[in-house]
């Protein structure tokens, strides 16, 4: 077989999978979509040993949506920090959580590289913009943490500046938590080979392939370096008013409903579901729809 025809082999083959992937998303949401309305339970349970992570995701999201409702109306503030290793799958959870939510009520941080202006002031004040207000949920994808880590370990901020922030760090935390904030910490811990696979999937898939930075790159070269700021981060942060919670993340879904279980857990709350709301009648008035020649229509590609 020529080169060539490898090539068109190899092309075919991954396009074969993406596609697989991309239908297997899609299904997966249909189904969650069709189970919610089977579902009338009140509180998370202990599944058997035997479970269908499609229903158990379901039964989870519609959980969720009591929680949303709950935060709402009370007018609580939650935080809940989604930190560890590149590939590790905070993303995908984060995914989770939101599908079902109103994101009015339930957002997601994800700050980028900081400005020139944002590197002159307080640490924690470009995070404080972005905490929660009352009857909000607030999901940060990376954190305040950034500077424990990446920045610690690739040398983008000074000894002076990590040492004092794991000093400034718990006290920023019991700041927020007196004020009544609700700070959950959670971190996703994946091994070696586990990371390696899933940038190798990421390198042969275009649809992936944004998810690589040049610092996720960066982590291969440094994982002992990584492993060694996880732990001092942990030996000053991880406190008895806000611990952390790791997360065994080998396995993406069943690290998905353990997380989002747990996060139902933190939280005591009531079946605040939305009651059914009768609709009211249509107007009965003459109306003459304008011709569809005088506006413009996207095109039926599909048919």
């Amino acid at each position: 077989m020529g080169n060539k025809h490898k090539k068109q082999k190899i092309n075919g083959e991954l396009k074969q999978k993406i596609n697989g992937e991309v239908l297997r998303d899609a299904k997966e949401m249909a189904k969650i979509e069709e189970y919610w309305h089977l579902l009338g339970r009140a509180k998370p349970r202990k599944p058997g040993k035997k479970y269908d992570y499609v229903k158990e995701l379901a039964y989870l999201q519609r959980e969720l949506i009591k929680l949303q409702e709950w935060v709402r109306i009370k007018g609580l503030r939650v935080c809940v920090i989604f930190e560890g290793r590149d590939a590790a799958g905070k993303g995908g959870v984060i995914k989770r959580i939101t599908e079902a939510l109103n994101p009015r009520v339930c957002r997601i941080v994800a700050l980028g590289t900081p400005t020139e202006r944002e590197r002159g002031q307080w640490y924690f004040q470009r995070y404080v913009a972005q905490l929660p207000a009352k009857g909000e949920m607030v999901l940060f994808d990376r954190s305040w943490y950034n500077r424990a880590g990446v920045e610690h370990v690739m040398g983008f901020c000074t000894k002076e500046e990590y040492k004092d922030f794991l000093v400034a760090c718990p006290e920023f935390e019991k700041m927020l938590i007196r004020s009544g904030m609700i700070l959950i910490k959670y971190w996703f811990s994946v091994s070696d080979d586990e990371q390696e696979e899933r940038f190798q999937e990421r390198m042969s898939n275009p649809i992936k392939r944004w998810k690589l930075s040049p610092m996720d790159l960066q982590s291969r070269k440094h994982w002992v370096d990584y492993s060694r700021a996880k732990d001092d981060m942990f030996a000053a942060t991880d406190t008895k008013f806000s611990p952390w919670y790791v997360v065994n993340a080998d396995n993406k879904k069943r690290a998905r409903l353990n997380c989002i279980a747990h996060l139902l857990r933190q939280i005591p709350y009531h079946d605040m579901t939305p009651v059914e709301l009768p609709l009211p009648p249509r107007q009965d008035l003459d109306y003459k729809r304008p011709k569809m020649s005088t506006q413009n229509f996207v095109a039926e590609t599909y048919r």
